[in-house]
């Protein structure tokens, strides 16, 4: 008789192997197969109906660098050094004076001066005109309304033939003479100044007496004929 290791070893394991055989099979966990004979009735599958999966689209990027650049504005040319103003009108007000340049005296009648120590239109600062408060001169300045003076355009020539358009936004009433340069030296965007007296020509040894003094904002400038630009001036010294 086969002792109990000997039972073990030709019996028990060869049937727990066949056991364990078994069971793997049938989960699925090994294959196993007999070589199958070809058919020779049967066809070549037809390479056109081969599942070949569809490539998906590719994502396309803009080349780097190629992109249109924006158009260069192109710079507006700086004014001429030499221009100045040569004619002021406020159409609504009856003004219309050919400009000259402030003189050192009393000033003259029948035109309107500008003062040579602020700055000419289209510079970027502030233009500063002045008339006498007399007929066919500035009158109007003084004698209308501050509100119905505002939003009223007030049209400036200049040498080199550009109208400036400005809109009258401020009315200044009894400005003292030796403050009324202050806010139009200080401006520092395109703006026009207009002034005139509000009384009578001082007695020898007295101070010039208070201003009315007109702030307008600029709207626009254009090229205009030279005619337009050139009235003749005919200065008046007057007392």
């Amino acid at each position: 008789m086969a002792g109990p290791t000997e039972q073990i070893r030709t019996r028990i394991v060869p049937a727990l192997l066949t056991a364990f055989g078994v069971t793997i099979l049938s989960a699925g966990l090994l294959t196993y197969s007999v070589p199958v004979q070809a058919d020779p009735t049967a066809t070549a599958p037809d390479p056109s109906f081969a599942d070949v999966p569809t490539p998906s689209p590719l994502i396309t990027l803009p080349p780097i660098g190629t992109t249109t650049p924006e158009p260069t504005p192109s710079a507006t040319p700086p004014p001429p050094a030499d221009r100045v103003a040569t004619r002021v009108r406020v159409k609504k007000l009856g003004i219309d004076l050919p400009v000259v340049k402030g003189n050192a005296g009393y000033p003259y009648c029948n035109v309107a001066m500008y003062l040579s120590a602020l700055s000419q239109p289209g510079f970027g600062r502030a233009t500063y005109l002045y008339a006498h408060a007399r007929e066919g001169m500035f009158l109007p300045l003084l004698e209308t309304k501050g509100h119905a003076q505002r939003g009223l355009e007030v049209e400036v020539w200049t040498s080199d033939d550009i109208r400036f358009v400005y809109r009258i936004s401020e009315v200044f009433r009894h400005v003292p003479y030796d403050e009324g340069l202050d806010r139009p030296a200080a401006a520092t965007t395109e703006e026009l100044w207009l002034q005139t007296s509000e009384g009578p020509r001082p007695p020898p040894g007295h101070p010039p007496g208070p201003k009315t003094q007109v702030l307008a904002t600029f709207v626009s400038a254009r090229p205009t004929g030279h005619v337009a630009s050139h009235p003749k001036p005919h200065p008046v010294v007057c007392g």
